[in-house]
């Protein structure tokens, strides 16, 4: 049995789309609405596609996530529901397209897909609505997003077949993982890939001398060994990084060991020092800020004699706490 399809409108969605546990979430009882299921149906079709649907695509709301968000709910068709319902994901909604099927399912996603493409705009209009501790989850989960949905585009290409909705999916997932590149000992590539490429090579210590740092930054080092020491020189000129942008981060990758010192105020230029003191360490001279990579053209030069920074690391690691904001 089904029902009549929602309607899909901008503003329907919206009020749609809830915040729980830092991420962007729909329900399953609304999604099965949008798509003309019940939802008992719905989710059946869910469970015999188990396998896809990992944590991070979808998870169960617990007793008090449940409670607390019909209490922040002034009027709703839930009714008298009882059980706890499921929460999907970005992209787990994604993982939804490959699964339900039919004209009217294609159709539905083709909706919200174009709604999809908007939500950025609908984030910076909603900020402020959500918490800071919202917002810092959002911009990590953002980053999560990005390597799901980009497996999810590999998973499409194997739908060899003329389907609208499969071509559709392509075009919005090249879209949304629109990339950013810089020069990396003068090859082109990746800029997300380059840090980690580089940060990789560690085998002791990274430091890292930059005076513009912000979440960027501690994202690129997610990573990165819990037996690698990384230490961050700077003055954190600008916006900057927040005291709750590096507690979230911290809380959110406790494996990673990252401390933070000043500059002082003397050194302009970026580097990134691996290994610093062993025979394999390692030097490159960075064009611009992490936090920026691929947003400007930029370049990180492998440095050949690495005895002449000795002294400014010296300098570097005798320098006070960094204080964040």
């Amino acid at each position: 049995m089904s029902y009549t399809p929602m309607i899909i409108s901008e503003e329907t969605i919206k009020n749609k789309i809830y915040i729980i546990r830092g991420q962007r979430v729909m329900l399953d009882m609304e999604l099965a609405e949008i798509y003309g299921y019940t939802t008992k149906a719905f989710n059946q079709q869910v469970k015999n596609n188990i396998h896809k649907f990992d944590d991070d695509f979808r998870f169960q709301l617990t007793k008090d996530e449940w409670a607390n968000l019909r209490s922040k709910k002034l009027t709703s068709s839930w009714g008298g529901t009882r059980y706890l319902p499921y929460a999907f994901t970005e992209q787990g909604i994604y993982m939804l397209m490959t699964v339900l099927k039919g004209d009217l399912a294609t159709k539905q996603s083709k909706s919200l897909i174009r709604l999809f493409k908007k939500m950025k705009d609908y984030l910076v209009t909603s900020s402020g609505q959500l918490g800071q501790q919202e917002i810092l989850s959002l911009a990590m989960q953002t980053q999560k997003n990005t390597d799901s949905i980009q497996a999810l585009q590999e998973q499409m290409k194997q739908f060899a077949t003329k389907d609208d909705l499969a071509v559709f999916m392509e075009n919005f997932m090249e879209y949304a993982t629109e990339r950013e590149y810089l020069f990396l000992a003068g090859q082109v590539v990746e800029a997300s890939v380059a840090y980690a490429e580089i940060y990789a090579k560690a085998q002791k210590s990274i430091y890292i001398v930059d005076n513009y740092i912000g979440l960027k930054t501690l994202l690129l080092l997610k990573n990165v060994s819990p037996a690698v020491e990384v230490v961050i020189f700077s003055d954190n000129l600008g916006r900057g990084l927040t005291q709750a942008e590096y507690d979230d981060f911290k809380a959110e990758y406790p494996h990673v060991q990252i401390t933070l010192q000043q500059t002082g105020g003397r050194y302009h230029d970026r580097f990134i020092m691996l290994d610093y003191g062993s025979e394999g360490q390692r030097l490159y001279h960075c064009g611009g800020s992490s936090k920026d990579g691929g947003r400007r053209v930029t370049a990180i030069s492998p440095m050949d004699d690495v005895s002449l920074y000795q002294p400014m690391f010296e300098e570097l690691l005798q320098t006070p706490t960094l204080v964040l904001r």
